[in-house]
């Protein structure tokens, strides 16, 4: 994907990490992605074991996607997002 500068946005400044991505990678549903995954494995079979794995691993993908990878990005540290 190219980063054309916008009417909105000076050149020479990177676009909005969020403007960059398609309606299933943002971050409303990546949240309700994770919640409705954690939900789902609680009201199904109703087992801790299953649903709190679940849950750290939704949380370390919210931290990832929703906190690190925007931040690289702000900084610079993200060549080209494809």
């Amino acid at each position: 994907m190219s980063s054309k500068p916008s009417a909105d946005q000076p050149s020479g400044e990177q676009p909005r990490f969020w403007s960059l991505k398609p309606w299933w990678c943002q971050p409303w549903s990546i949240l309700l992605t994770g919640l409705v995954v954690v939900a789902g494995s609680w009201w199904w079979p109703q087992r801790i074991w299953i649903t709190l794995p679940l849950g750290v691993a939704v949380a370390a993908w919210w931290t990832l996607f929703l906190v690190l990878v925007p931040a690289a990005y702000r900084n610079g540290n993200l060549n080209e997002i494809e």
